[in-house]
């Protein structure tokens, strides 16, 4: 925090000064003095530059009034800012209440004991009461409207304080003997203050202020120490509540007169004047202090005697009340605040929360993030991220962190620039000073430093980023002493107990870069350790006290701003004689500046900085200013430079709704000039300046304006100088364009000029680059547009497109109705159901349904069916059967056998699939198709056989041995095969296709004998093949085979079928002539054809991968159609002859 003298009124006549009271909310100040002088100032900040707003804004007095009334010293000024009334009283006793009307201040009370002084009044936190304290001992407590409420006399008392309690229940009044008594708001006495700060005081002392925060604008953090008294002997407690036991205790060193509270019960003001050795005469100071006791800096005043200060509303300006003089004095916040890729984060207290309120501002969308967080102690950024250090919750058990201890107590978060969490370090030392670079973080207190090097998955899930976090990091955490010297080679251990030993010599700032960590010491000590491995480099010694240290980009130099606000420059490397002749490294630079309260090196070259001195900021260059420019703005950042710079003073007014005005960019000289040059003088003249002023951003400059002059060479001369590869590439490619109109459009768009660019492609009457360029942009409502207003066709696709993307556009901000009139136009039904079932419009689905065609992906059945299963619907099957009969009308069998299949009603399925199959073979179609169908069906059938058993298995669970509950199947199946005997019917019309394709087969690649005794089979299946086809067959195989005695009976079958005409008859009778006239009609190899042909009960099973009879013992079984091929046969079969299922 720092703070500077800026301003000065002087009282007329050289009339002293008594009190001084600056009105929170409207701004007036009140100053009483001696003579009965009691003016009222305003001071106005008048400016028409939105960039000069703040504490850079001029201010003058804009109300000067002088009260006549008081005829002796004034000697109590007292606001009551909720009803705008101004209370003051002399040293005759005299009360005086002023109202403002018309911009003027009357009298409109007076009031007068004449038999004492008035010491003290003060108003409750509500304005209704106040509370008047007089020298003798009687007490006044009025309502605002000057009716008296209560009064009493405290016998034998001197009173001199008076202060109320936030909740008006409790009243302080201050003896001039330095006792404080607590009272009621009734004047009913409770106790005396115990006053811990005065233990070990002797002597006569005087209560020099007492004020208590109200707590109006919220709690630094709750519990929070917010009653101040203060001694005219230095002396100081501040208190949680009037009974607190263990009060903050401050020592200020000085002879105090006055205290106040800023308006957010931040930091406590004490004025007074202290002994200076070197001089004759005291030196009035302020001393400002956290509640917790903790220094924040002297403010030195000149002038003989300080009697009062007060602060301004806004806690931005202080008024210090010197002889006949008002003294202003500016002071710049310590804001917790910090700047991250293009996002302001800050930190605010709200009187409703207990949290500090952390707002992530991304100021280049104006979009804000909120985050609460408990106990914040301080924001530090860097890159993309930021880390809230803050006190750990003590309620909530942590998890058992790396060095397995629970108590850690403060936590490090890392967030990104929206303020998600991505990895809380929990450390045992407080984060009184956190430095962070762009792989590590510093946490320091007063005696060790923590590092941690932490890793951003920039492409990980939360999940994995979690997982992340809990695997233990072994050496990415280390803690050092101030007083250690790390080589940098042994790896640094998590032992906490170095944290706890003491130093002499505390940390005082800290400040990093990728490669240097820098340790400044309240002594002036400077050690400097090496990244990322922590070894100890360099001490150096300066003669301050460091406040804030800052590394420029190479980290050559070290700019130093102490506790008083003086800006020193060290560079770390060079290396010098002192005046004892040795050779040191590291000087002092000659550049010295004062009431420099930021500073901000230049990311991209290490001799530029800029600074804030007061309300100006300075930019650097090698040690040379270039004229301020004035402002009061913290600075974000500087690169390209640009300084962006925020003013957080006008942010903290209204911290809900920051304005993008309040972010300021500064152009420095070089980068004013270069532009000047370009645009007067002309780019010849502007390329020799960059020249001797090269800087990639001034390249950019100069590449930009030849872009627009379309000076190709120089443009791209320039691209090269500032490695943009985009824009050579671009370059190279308008030089390949022949028009010159074409040129400029596209130097439009890369500008973009986008409304420029497309004008200039419509007048060349190119309207496909137009409707390009909205396409690359993803503004698809101007590219309807254009596709509708061209002449000629449109090109559909891109029609349907364009309304889809716009009907995308309406529908991600929920706004259905619109969307649903573009997906109509854009023909995308799946979004129209959707929207349809967001407004709940069921006639626009069901119209939608209708219209679809049938198997489309938004009619799924069998989700429906499995649904309604598992929801235990009871008329699904007839709702089913509909749907089927609905289908088999259309003549789509088999749509309805897959909807019974995914329905799991196999058995339905089943009969279709058979249907069709017994079709086919009576349409005499392939044999292969039919075998497959029946197959099919088949399969189907043994499914259904599969369910039925599992649900009588689930019926008997329980209730019996698996011999049971499959013979419960068994029967239930029983039942069910008497109803249709199809069941055998299908495995019967594969089994005969199949002999029917293999007897052929076998008899076409000259295996006849085989292929007779497979055609033999033939004759079991004369209900499924027509007889004189199987006859046909046989007689050609046995033929074939030299078998005429079953030829000639094949012939004696064929003769006699009634299915066949006289003709056909005729034709076979003078075949079987020619054969049997040449052939006796006998077989030669009887024996084995005897069992095929005698037939009847007590058969063998036939092998369906030969056709011939299985005689042996061992054979292979289908698991699935329960048919044998021979075992030596199986080997060469990966899947089962007859049902294709896989060979087990």
């Amino acid at each position: 925090m720092f703070f500077y003298l800026s301003k000065k009124i002087a009282i007329p006549n050289n009339v002293k000064l008594k009190c001084v009271s600056w009105n929170k909310d409207q701004g007036f100040i009140a100053c009483g003095g001696e003579d009965g002088l009691l003016k009222v100032l305003k001071l106005e900040t008048q400016t028409d530059d939105a960039k000069l707003r703040g504490l850079a804004a001029p201010s003058n007095l804009s109300m000067n009034q002088t009260l006549e009334g008081h005829s002796g010293s004034v000697q109590v000024v007292t606001w009551n800012e909720q009803y705008q009334k101004l209370t003051t009283s002399d040293q005759n006793g005299l009360i005086i209440v002023w109202m403002l009307y018309k911009g003027s201040w009357y009298e409109e009370m007076i009031n007068n004991r004449n038999k004492s002084v008035v010491r003290s009044m003060s108003w409750n936190a509500d304005g209704q009461k106040i509370c008047i304290v007089y020298e003798d001992g009687a007490v006044i407590v009025g309502s605002v409207d000057g009716n008296r409420i209560w009064g009493k006399d405290l016998k034998g008392i001197q009173l001199c304080h008076v202060a109320w309690s936030a909740d008006s229940k409790i009243l302080l009044f201050g003896m001039a003997n330095g006792e404080i008594h607590i009272y009621d708001n009734q004047g009913n006495f409770i106790m005396k203050m115990k006053l811990n700060c005065l233990v070990n005081v002797t002597g006569a002392i005087s209560i020099a202020g007492i004020h208590w925060y109200h707590g109006t604008e919220g709690y630094v953090e709750p519990d929070c120490p917010c009653l101040a008294i203060c001694f005219d002997n230095g002396r100081c407690q501040i208190m949680r509540h009037e009974n607190d036991q263990n009060p903050v205790l401050i020592d200020t060193g000085m002879y105090v007169v006055s205290i106040q509270w800023n308006h957010i019960g931040s930091v406590l003001a004490v004025a007074g004047s202290q002994k200076v050795v070197t001089q004759d005469k005291d030196v009035n100071t302020v001393q400002f202090y956290t509640p917790f006791g903790e220094h924040l800096g002297t403010l030195k005043v000149p002038g003989k005697q300080m009697s009062a200060l007060s602060w301004e509303g806004g806690g931005l300006k202080i008024a210090l009340a010197v002889d006949s003089f008002i003294y202003f004095a500016n002071i710049r916040p310590d804001y917790k605040w910090g700047y991250c890729s293009n996002t302001v984060v800050y930190a605010y207290t709200r009187p409703d929360r207990p949290e500090y309120c952390v707002i992530f501002w991304d100021t280049k969308n104006n979009e804000k993030y909120v985050k609460y967080v408990k106990s914040l102690i301080s924001i530090t950024t860097c890159g993309d991220f930021c880390i809230l250090a803050t006190k750990a919750d003590e309620n909530h058990p942590q998890e058992e962190n790396e060095m397995g201890t629970f108590g850690a107590t403060f936590v490090l978060v890392l967030c990104n620039s929206i303020g998600t969490p991505l990895d809380p370090k929990y450390i045992d030392i407080v984060p009184l000073f956190v430095a962070m670079t762009k792989t590590h973080v510093i946490a320091a207190s007063k005696e060790a430093f923590y590092t941690w090097q932490y890793r951003v998955a920039k492409k990980l899930t939360a999940l994995e980023i979690n997982q992340i976090t809990r695997s233990r990091k072994e050496g990415r955490e280390r803690i050092y002493h101030v007083d250690d010297t790390p080589s940098g080679s042994v790896d640094g251990v998590l032992d906490y107990s170095k944290a706890i030993q003491g130093t002499r010599d505390p940390i005082c700032a800290i400040t990093a870069s990728d490669k240097t960590l820098i340790v400044g010491r309240e002594s002036g000590t400077i050690q400097r350790y090496s990244l990322p491995n922590v070894g100890l480099i360099q001490k150096y010694s300066l003669n301050c006290r460091a406040y804030q240290l800052s590394l420029n980009c190479n980290s050559s130099r070290l700019a130093i701003i102490d506790i008083s606000g003086i800006l020193t420059f060290f560079d770390l490397d060079a290396r010098v004689t002192d005046s004892t002749g040795q050779q040191v490294i590291g000087e002092l630079l000659k550049l010295e500046r004062k009431d420099v309260w930021d500073m901000k090196w230049a990311k991209d070259n290490p001799d530029l900085f800029a600074m804030m001195e007061k309300t100006r900021m300075y930019v650097f260059r090698n040690l040379d200013p270039e004229e301020p420019i004035q402002t009061s703005g913290y600075i974000c950042n500087f690169e390209d430079l640009e300084i962006k710079s925020v003013l957080l003073d006008e942010i903290m007014k209204n911290p809900e709704h920051p304005n993008k005005d309040y972010m300021i960019n500064f152009e420095i000289r070089s980068l004013r000039d270069s532009r000047a040059l370009i645009e007067k003088v002309g780019i010849e003249d502007a390329s020799q300046f960059i020249e001797d002023n090269p800087h990639p951003r001034l390249w950019r400059l100069l590449a930009e304006a030849a872009l627009q002059k379309l000076d190709l060479h120089t443009a791209e001369q320039a691209f090269v100088r500032c490695k943009d590869y985009q824009g050579i590439k671009f370059v190279k490619r308008l030089g390949n364009l022949q028009s010159e109109s074409m040129k400029q459009a596209e130097v439009a768009a890369y500008f973009g000029r986008f409304e420029e660019a497309e004008r200039m492609y419509l007048d060349m009457d190119r309207r496909d680059l137009a409707i390009g360029l909205r396409l690359k942009l993803g503004d698809w409502f101007r590219v309807l547009q254009l596709l509708k207003t061209g002449s000629g066709d449109a090109d559909d696709t891109l029609l349907e497109q364009a309304h889809n993307a716009i009907g995308d556009y309406f529908a991600d901000r929920q706004k259905w109705l619109n969307a649903v009139q573009y997906y109509v136009q854009g023909r995308n039904q799946e979004r129209l159901a959707e929207c349809y079932y967001m407004l709940e419009d069921y006639e626009g689905l069901e119209n939608l349904a209708s219209s679809l065609p049938e198997n489309h992906k938004l009619l799924p059945w069998n989700k429906a069916v499995e649904l309604a299963k598992n929801h235990s619907m009871k008329e699904i099957g007839s709702l089913l059967a509909r749907y089927a009969s609905h289908l088999l009308e259309k003549n789509k069998t088999l749509d309805a056998i897959e909807l019974y299949r995914k329905a799991n009603y196999f058995y339905d399925a089943a009969k279709l699939m058979f249907k069709i199959a017994d079709e086919e073979a009576k349409k005499r179609t392939k044999p292969l198709r039919v075998k497959k169908l029946y197959v099919l069906s088949a399969l189907l059938i043994e499914q259904y056989h599969e369910q039925m058993k599992n649900a009588q298995r689930g019926k008997v669970k329980g209730k019996g041995s698996e011999a049971t509950s499959a013979l419960a199947g068994l029967l239930e199946e029983e039942v069910l095969s008497t109803t249709s005997r199809f069941t055998d019917n299908a495995w019967r019309g594969a089994e005969a296709y199949h002999f029917y394709i293999l007897a052929q087969r076998q008899l076409y690649e000259g295996y006849v004998d085989t292929a007779l005794k497979t055609a033999l089979h033939l004759r079991d299946y004369e209900d499924i093949i027509p007889a004189v086809e199987i006859y046909s067959l046989l007689a050609l195989c046995a033929c074939a085979s030299r078998a005429f005695g079953t030829c000639s009976k094949a012939f004696i079958k064929l003769e006699s079928l009634e299915t066949l005409s006289s003709e056909q008859k005729q034709q076979y009778e003078d075949l079987a002539l020619e054969i049997f006239t040449k052939h006796t009609p006998k077989d030669n190899r009887k024996s084995e054809l005897d069992s095929l042909l005698e037939g009847g009960e007590g058969k063998l099973p036939t092998c369906v991968a030969t056709g011939s009879p299985i005689t042996e013992y061992q054979f292979w079984m289908c698991s699935v159609c329960k048919h044998c091929v021979l075992a030596q046969e199986i080997s060469n079969y990966n899947f089962c002859p007859l049902c294709h299922s896989s060979v087990g």
